[in-house]
């Protein structure tokens, strides 16, 4: 099979086509017959050398956490009625809340039968893989947020594919938007989407016109997809009292908080773990992001796909954050 590899950490140019030995599935696993695979920011870091303490990575490797595709076998112990479905899922490697991102950008991918979300009528494989991390991600985030109507709700890396779909949940909830994102294309797509009022975080005083468009008072809800010192000026335009939800790290890291100062002003701060705990049945959150987009109560914007061969030009669209969405590759 064809599978893009990395044989060393560097630039988008370490990532090479090669033939591979086709995957085998082992005890209950299966193997997918890829027709998409999710290109996630932290799939380029990990190609540049960071996060080694933290994922161990072994080169060379195929990168890639999340496919759409078909079912072509399976191992012992799982239902051969699985064979020829469509269905999107974490790699084998990969998961929700842990594991290693890899294995995706190929013809062929290993997962485990217990993570396959089978695809409804209606819901392409590139919808369906664009959803395979952000999707539960942003229901997971979203329904621990409980917004209310006539709340300010703050995103950040608004333009992204989680945060399109924050935008549309805020404002399905009858919350106002405030969508902060870099850039005149970013911007006009959070303003297609629904937000009330938008911001470009590239500009210096971006904080002070972000809490200015709440009349004052500030966001109750803060969705941060940028960390670093976006993140941490974010928590700036929280209103006293609100909630401020860090999962991203857009900006290259998670935004280190001052934890006495939101505490000071009764700010209550949530990381990543604290928003997808292990009681999340992530396969019945997978099913309803899916039944959303289905409905047409939830929009999947995919900004870029490339082709297996240029997972490099995908890799430097993310990187030069000009893409819109969700980036894919299509097989």
């Amino acid at each position: 099979m064809r599978a893009v590899q990395a044989g060393e950490f560097g630039g988008p140019e370490v990532l090479v086509v090669r033939e591979l030995p086709d995957p085998v599935a082992g005890p209950g696993e299966v193997v997918v017959d890829v027709a998409a695979a999710d290109v996630m920011f932290l799939d380029t870091r990990l190609r540049s050398g960071w996060g080694t303490d933290f994922f161990a990575i072994e080169l060379p490797y195929v990168p890639g956490g999340a496919v759409a595709g078909v079912v072509a076998s399976v191992g012992s112990g799982v239902d051969s009625s699985w064979i020829g479905k469509r269905v999107s899922t974490p790699t084998a490697a990969s998961g929700i809340g842990g594991g290693l991102p890899i294995g995706g950008y190929a013809e062929k991918a290993l997962a485990k039968a217990d993570t396959l979300t089978a695809l409804p009528e209606g819901l392409t494989a590139t919808q369906a893989v664009a959803l395979a991390h952000d999707g539960r991600t942003a229901l997971a985030v979203f329904d621990h947020a409980a917004v209310q109507p006539g709340q300010w709700v703050l995103i950040t890396a608004a333009a992204g594919g989680l945060g399109v779909l924050l935008i549309q949940l805020a404002r399905a909830a009858g919350a106002h938007v405030l969508a902060a994102a870099r850039g005149a294309a970013k911007l006009e797509l959070a303003e297609r989407l629904g937000a009330t009022a938008v911001v470009d975080y590239s500009a210096p005083d971006w904080a002070a016109k972000a809490r200015a468009a709440t009349g004052g008072a500030g966001a109750h809800v803060v969705f941060d997809g940028a960390g670093g010192a976006l993140g941490e000026a974010a928590l700036t335009v929280a209103a006293d009292g609100g909630r401020f939800f860090g999962y991203g790290a857009a900006a290259g890291q998670f935004a280190v908080l001052n934890q006495e100062t939101a505490a000071a002003r009764g700010i209550s701060v949530y990381g990543l773990f604290d928003i997808t705990g292990a009681d999340i049945d992530w396969q019945a959150i997978a099913r309803r992001a899916q039944e959303e987009v289905v409905a047409g109560r939830l929009e999947v914007v995919i900004g870029q796909t490339f082709p297996l061969d240029q997972a490099d030009r995908a890799h430097a669209a993310i990187e030069s954050r000009a893409a819109l969405g969700r980036t894919l590759l299509t097989v």
